[in-house]
C-alpha cells in the first residue's frame, strides 16, 4: 500500500465539477454511528446516513450520489444496491460494502448485487481510510470520464443536428419545416426547455415568433418581441454577434421581455440570422434555470444559424429562379412567334407551342432531331455548311440578322417565314435560338397590294398608250395636215405649225415610252420571255456590251405580277453587272419545270464581294431580295467559276394556270 496514504488525512473530496463528493451511507437500524460515518466526519465529504432502504433509494434518485457505502450486507442493503443499479438515467455510483471476514455467503450476495468493493468490517481505521480514499479517487476519475463521455455525446448530437439540417436544406425542404426542425434539434442538443426563431417584420418594426418549441399554445406565429436593444433578440440583431445570458437577474445590457418572463426564462443564448447580407432574424435557446453555455454550445447554435441562413437564401434564390422560369415559360408558351433552340450540331433542344402550330409538329416529334427537317430543298443541304462555317470562321451569315427564309411543315408544304437567329454561350457550349414568324398572310397581302398596284400601273400605261397616245397621234396628223395647207398657201405660219407637229410627235413617243416602262411585260403567257429579249437588245445598245437571252423548256407565266418582278430583277442585275461588275458579257437564262421557274443572270465581271454586309450591298440588292420574297421566290448571288457573278431567282409555282395576278404558297415539297 502507498505509504503516502497512511499518514495524510483525506482531502476534501469533490466530483468532476468541483463540488464536494456526494456520499450515501446505509447502516443497519439502531447500530449507532457507523465506522465509515465517523471516519468521514470532518473530512469535507457531503455524506448522508440512512437506516431505511426506501428513504435511501429516494435520496439517491434525487441527488445521484457518487459513492454509496453499505455498513452491513443485510438483505435491505443488498436490495438498495440492486435498486441503485437499476435506476434509469444519470451516472452509476461506486458501491463499497463492509462485511465480516470469512462470511462467504455475504460475499456471494455482494457479487450478485454488483458491489464494486468489499472491506473487512474489523479492518484497522488506517486501512479503511486508505480504501475510502482509493474509492473516492475512483469515483472522481469515473465522474470525469463520464463527464467527458457526456460532453462528447452532446457534441456528436450537435454535429448530427447540424448535418441533418444541412441535408434538409440541400434537399429543398420548405423553409418553415427547416425552422421547425432547427428549434427542436437545438433544444434537444443544448438540453434547454425553449427554443425559438424570430424574424424581422419590417412593416411592424419588431420581431415575430415564427417557429419554436416549449412555448405556450398559440404563442408561435403570434408573439412579437421589440426589435430594439431592449430585448435579448433585438440586442443580438443590433450587435450582429452571439449574446449569452447566464441569469437575467444579473443582466444589465437589456431587460427581459414579457414573452420570456411569462415562460420563466432564466438564461439563454441567441445568434443573429443574416440572409443575402441583410438582417433576417434571431435564433435563440432558453432555459428555466441558470445554465452555463460553453463556447462549444455557442459555436453549435451559430452553426445552426449559418445553415438556416444558407437554406433560406437558397430557397429564395430557387424561388426567384422558379418564378423567372415560370415567366419565361409563360412567355414562350403564349408568344405568337415560334421559338426554337438548337445545339452546335443542329439538334433541336426546345420547341415552343407557337412553333408546334407553325410547323405542325408536336415538340416530342422534333426534340433531339436535326433542324434540317424544318427546311425544304435546297436549304437543308446548305444548313450544316452554314453552321460549320460559323464555327470555323466566326462569320455570321444569318446569326444576329433577321431575314426571310422558307420553312417546311410536317405535311410537306413550304411557306415564307421571318427568321431571327442569335447565339449564346452556356456552360462552355454554344446554343442558337431562332425566332420564327409565319408571314404567309403578310406575303399574300403584299401580293394583293402589288397586284392592285400593277393593275393600276397597267391601266395607266394602257391609258397612256391607247388614250393619250392615240389623241397625240390624231392631233399630230391634224397639225401635219394644217402645216402642209399653210405651206401651200405660202403663209409664214407654216413653219410654226410644223414645229408644233414635231413637238406633238415627240410627246407621243414619250407617252408611249412611259407606257412601255409601266407595262414592261406583255399580258400574254410568254410576255416575260419577250420582255427579257427586248431587255438584252436595249442593254447592248445602251451599255455597249454583249447581252444574250435563252430559254430552257416551255416558259409560260400566267402570273403577270410575278413576271413583272422577275423582269425587274433581271433589269437590276444587268445594270449592276455593268456598273459595278464591269462585265462585258451578260447571259440571261429563263428555265421552267413542272413545279418551278428559274431566272439566272451570269456575267463575266469582277464578281460580287462576299465581305460586304447588307448595308453596303446597296439599295438595288435589297430591292431584288424584296421582289423575290413578295412573289415567294428564293434569290441567291454567288461567285461564278472562272470569275464573274451568278444571280439565281427560283420561283415555285402551281402546276395549273392561275388567273392573272394569282400566286399561292403551299406547294408540296418533292424532296
Amino acid at each position: 500500500m502507498d505509504s503516502s496514504l497512511d499518514a495524510s488525512p483525506l482531502p476534501v473530496a469533490s466530483d468532476a465539477g468541483g463540488a464536494p463528493l456526494q456520499v450515501l451511507i446505509f447502516q443497519p437500524p439502531g447500530a449507532g454511528k457507523a465506522r465509515c460515518t465517523a471516519l468521514l466526519d470532518g473530512q469535507g465529504y457531503a455524506a448522508e446516513v440512512f437506516e431505511d432502504a426506501a428513504a435511501a433509494a429516494a435520496a439517491f434518485a434525487e441527488r445521484r450520489h457518487r459513492l454509496v457505502v453499505l455498513e452491513a450486507l443485510s438483505d435491505d442493503a443488498l436490495t438498495l444496491c440492486r435498486r441503485i443499479r437499476q435506476a434509469e438515467g444519470g451516472e452509476a455510483p461506486l458501491v463499497l460494502a463492509l462485511a465480516e471476514a470469512g462470511d462467504q455467503a455475504a460475499l456471494m450476495r455482494a457479487v450478485e448485487a454488483e458491489v464494486d468493493d468489499l472491506l473487512p468490517a474489523a479492518a484497522p481505521a488506517e486501512y479503511m481510510e486508505a480504501c475510502l480514499r482509493l474509492m473516492e479517487r475512483r469515483a472522481r476519475k469515473r465522474a470525469r470520464h463520464l463527464a467527458l463521455e457526456a460532453e462528447l455525446a452532446q457534441r456528436l448530437r450537435q454535429q448530427a443536428a447540424v448535418a441533418e439540417l444541412g441535408r434538409r436544406g440541400l434537399a429543398g425542404t420548405p423553409v418553415q419545416e427547416a425552422l421547425d426542425f432547427a428549434v427542436e434539434a437545438v433544444a434537444a442538443a443544448l438540453e434547454v426547455e425553449l427554443c425559438k426563431v424570430l424574424i424581422c417584420d419590417d412593416g411592424a418594426g419588431d420581431l415575430r415568433l415564427v417557429a419554436g418549441v416549449g412555448w405556450a399554445e398559440g404563442v408561435v406565429g403570434e408573439a412579437r418581441v421589440p426589435a430594439g436593444e431592449d430585448s435579448q433578440a433585438g440586442f443580438t440583431l443590433q450587435a450582429g454577434a452571439p449574446v449569452v445570458v447566464e441569469h437575467f437577474e444579473e443582466e444589465t445590457r437589456f431587460g427581459r421581455p414579457a414573452l420570456l418572463a411569462e415562460h420563466g426564462v432564466v438564461s439563454g443564448v441567441s445568434v443573429p440570422l443574416h440572409v443575402g447580407g441583410a438582417p433576417y432574424g434571431v435564433l435563440g435557446a432558453h432555459a428555466r434555470r441558470a445554465k452555463r453555455f460553453t463556447a462549444d454550445d455557442v459555436h453549435f447554435i451559430q452553426a445552426v444559424g449559418h445553415v438556416l441562413s444558407g437554406a433560406i437564401e437558397r430557397h429564395r434564390a430557387e424561388q426567384a429562379l422558379r418564378e423567372s422560369e415560370a415567366r419565361a415559360r409563360a412567355i414562350l408558351d403564349t408568344t405568337v412567334d415560334g421559338i426554337i433552340t438548337i445545339d452546335a450540331q443542329g439538334g433541336i433542344l426546345s420547341f415552343n407551342p407557337a412553333a408546334e402550330r407553325i410547323f405542325g409538329y408536336d415538340a416530342g416529334e422534333v426534340l433531339g432531331k436535326n433542324v434540317r427537317m424544318l427546311m425544304p430543298q435546297p436549304f437543308k443541304e446548305e444548313h450544316d455548311g452554314y453552321i460549320q462555317s460559323y464555327h470555323e470562321t466566326g462569320r455570321r451569315k444569318i446569326i444576329g440578322i433577321g431575314r426571310e427564309v422558307t420553312g417546311r411543315r410536317k405535311d410537306g408544304t413550304v411557306f415564307p417565314m421571318d427568321l431571327g437567329v442569335s447565339d449564346v454561350a452556356l456552360d462552355g457550349r454554344v446554343i442558337f435560338t431562332g425566332v420564327v414568324r409565319d408571314v404567309t398572310e403578310r406575303r399574300q397581302l403584299e401580293q394583293q397590294i402589288l397586284r392592285v398596284s400593277e393593275e393600276e400601273r397597267r391601266r395607266i400605261g394602257q391609258d397612256l398608250h391607247d388614250g393619250l397616245g392615240q389623241m397625240l397621234t390624231g392631233i399630230g396628223l391634224i397639225a401635219q395636215s394644217l402645216a402642209r395647207t399653210l405651206e401651200a398657201q405660202g403663209l409664214p405660219e407654216a413653219d410654226d405649225v410644223a414645229e408644233i407637229t414635231e413637238m406633238i410627235r415627240e410627246a407621243d413617243q414619250f407617252a408611249r415610252a412611259l407606257a412601255r416602262g409601266l407595262v414592261p411585260v406583255d399580258l400574254e403567257a410568254n410576255g416575260l420571255a419577250s420582255a427579257l429579249e427586248r431587255l438584252t437588245l436595249n442593254a447592248e445598245k445602251l451599255f455597249g456590251i454583249r447581252c444574250t437571252f435563252e430559254t430552257a423548256g416551255e416558259v409560260r407565266m400566267y402570273d403577270n405580277t410575278a413576271a413583272t418582278h422577275l423582269f425587274r430583277i433581271a433589269q437590276e442585275a444587268v445594270s449592276n453587272a455593268v456598273k459595278h461588275g464591269r462585265a462585258r458579257h451578260v447571259r440571261i437564262t429563263l428555265a421552267a419545270g413542272e413545279r418551278q421557274a428559274r431566272l439566272r443572270i451570269h456575267d463575266d465581271g469582277v464578281g460580287f464581294p462576299d465581305e460586304l454586309d447588307e448595308e453596303r450591298r446597296g439599295m438595288g440588292v435589297r430591292i431584288m431580295h424584296h421582289r423575290a420574297r413578295v412573289i415567294g421566290a428564293s434569290l441567291e448571288i454567288t461567285d461564278a467559276l472562272g470569275g464573274g457573278t451568278v444571280l439565281t431567282c427560283t420561283l415555285r409555282r402551281p402546276a395549273d394556270p392561275l388567273p392573272m395576278g394569282g400566286q399561292e404558297y403551299g406547294v408540296p415539297d418533292e424532296s
